[in-house]
């Protein structure tokens, strides 16, 4: 059985007399980003708050009583703390796995999606800014449009990293990427 995201994805996402220039994903596996400068300790805070809390509320003998209360109270702060220590990476590694980017003679196309398939379209020749983030090992992350947040990006918060500036995220050898963008904005129309 084919899935959503066998890799025809984005041949699918094409139009009719639309050229297929490039296509890559983003790398599998565990990944940090630069958001995690912040997020870690962060986390890290939340977390052992809400831990000393909890052990605060168990150790109080005179009320053992209020022991039950208190912890419900704090399940949902618990959970969230999980989820930032470890369960956005997972996560992370999960959207990276079903994403797939593309570059035709027309649009920039990300597939992507955790739970149902999310499919951007960008017109490369109407889109105001287009940067390129490069790292030193030629690696980076072309975005489409403005950033408001800055550093603070897809995937930090949010389970729908759609709802963010797309991007091109960790791909390799983005320049070459992005001259081929480069190219398809400074085209004549056919």
């Amino acid at each position: 059985m084919m899935s959503d995201f066998d890799g025809s994805s984005i041949e699918r996402e094409l139009n009719s007399g639309e050229r297929l220039l490039w296509k890559g994903r983003p790398p599998g596996g565990f990944r940090l980003r630069s958001t995690d400068a912040f997020m870690i300790p962060f986390s890290l805070f939340w977390s052992g708050i809400v831990f000393s809390a909890a052990l605060a509320a168990f150790n109080q003998p005179a009320q053992k009583a209020a022991v039950g209360p208190s912890l419900l109270f704090l399940i949902p702060f618990l959970l969230i703390g999980l989820y930032m220590l470890i369960g956005r990476f997972f996560v992370d590694a999960m959207m990276r796995a079903r994403t797939e980017y593309a570059v035709t003679n027309r649009r920039a196309i990300i597939v992507s999606g955790l739970f149902s398939k999310n499919v951007k379209s960008i017109d490369l020749k109407t889109t105001s800014e287009i940067s390129l983030s490069e790292r030193r090992d030629n690696s980076g992350t072309i975005t489409f449009g403005a950033t408001p947040f800055g550093a603070m990006r897809r995937y930090s918060w949010s389970f729908n990293p759609a709802s963010g500036t797309p991007a091109f995220e960790m791909i390799e050898d983005v320049r070459s990427v992005y001259r081929i963008i480069e190219q398809v904005r400074n085209a004549k129309p056919e």
